[in-house]
């Protein structure tokens, strides 16, 4: 096993997430610096708040805004009795795994076993949230949307990451998990991959992409928020099919899966129209759908399932095609076009002649 193979998966962690709303994750917080201030009291405080909002259940609640902040005693009291409000606790927006990592550099700084501790009872919580068909549900829930295999956010996806890093014995993790955890998550990891490749969408036996979410018994594309429909997500199938291009010797089926993804992709650019930023008649800045070839080819975040047709949605749940066709809110306030497949197709070229 060599170097490269060991630090990788730890390299997508870093660099997969498209949520940056935890402090621990944002430009500057604590997993952007450097091993030396791993151990310093200001590290030693930022913990102090990490282990604290750690639930009884061993996952984290997400967007926690104030792990560097010093807390009164009355707000430490209120964090405290949420310990057993295990419904809280997530892989949604870059929780539990960005805490998993932090607790982990602490351990390797100070040998300190309650990091030790904190990051095996968050593995622990991450495997609770797998079921046996291979996917992760997203909340601590046993009711509503969370429930579903979530693709959506690389929820799934950062927890395969993790799950590898351990399997291949990261040194991140040393002195902090055995053969068996090892073990454990490369189980873990695999039934994952099977999951990944059972809900790819099949249109006329034909293999598409995948859905943000997919139901956690039929394993087919599921509804989420009121506008997040049923649908090929332009978005989240990049990481899923760049994990499927990391995997060494990949057999026929993954083969087959990444090569319908592409496929997918290349025939599904948006090639003559782009978002133009502006601003309105209110004054505010705004978002329009303009017909324009220049600037990088995009995609849509959502795709009908059997038209391939790119669309947005307002939180009434209605299918539109024009950005203007919806609320001020919801046009600004999500990512409907990217052009983060242009990574995936990249990769793919090499990956082709490798493996053909």
């Amino acid at each position: 096993m060599t170097a490269k193979q060991l630090l990788l998966p730890i390299l997508l962690i870093a660099s997969i997430s498209m949520v940056q709303s935890q402090t621990l994750r944002n430009a500057g917080g604590p997993l952007s610096k450097d091993s030396a201030w791993y151990g310093t009291q200001q590290s030693l405080n930022v913990a102090a708040n990490v282990l604290m909002l750690q639930h009884e259940n061993g996952g984290w609640p997400k967007n926690i805004k104030f792990y560097g902040e010093t807390l009164t005693p009355d707000q430490i009291s209120k964090y405290k009795a949420q310990y057993a409000d295990v419904e809280e606790t997530t892989i949604d927006n870059s929780a539990t795994y960005s805490e998993m990592l932090f607790v982990a550099k602490m351990y390797q700084a100070t040998k300190d076993e309650v990091y030790k501790t904190a990051f095996l009872k968050g593995l622990a919580f991450m495997q609770f949230l797998q079921y046996p068909n291979g996917g992760f549900k997203q909340f601590a829930r046993d009711k509503g949307y969370y429930t579903h295999i979530t693709y959506n956010d690389n929820a799934m996806l950062n927890v395969m990451s993790m799950m590898n890093a351990v399997a291949l014995g990261n040194p991140l993790f040393a002195g902090i998990t055995d053969k068996k955890d090892q073990d454990k998550a490369k189980a873990s990891f695999d039934k994952g991959i099977d999951c990944i490749l059972k809900t790819q969408y099949l249109q006329n036996g034909k293999k598409t992409v995948w859905c943000a979410q997919h139901d956690e018994k039929t394993l087919l594309p599921a509804k989420a928020r009121a506008y997040e429909l049923p649908s090929l997500s332009g978005q989240e199938s990049v990481g899923l099919v760049m994990l499927l291009m990391d995997l060494p010797n990949p057999s026929p089926t993954v083969k087959e899966a990444v090569d319908g993804a592409i496929a997918w992709f290349e025939a599904n650019r948006i090639r003559d129209h782009r978002v133009q930023l502006f601003t309105n008649a209110e004054g505010e800045p705004d978002r329009r759908w303009v017909e324009s070839t220049g600037g990088d080819d995009l995609w849509g975040r959502f795709y009908e399932l059997d038209t391939n047709k790119p669309y947005v949605c307002d939180r009434d749940g209605i299918i539109k095609y024009d950005l203007s066709e919806i609320g001020y809110e919801r046009r600004n306030g999500y990512s409907w076009y990217g052009s983060s497949p242009l990574k995936a197709i990249e990769k793919y070229a090499k990956w082709k002649k490798k493996n053909d």
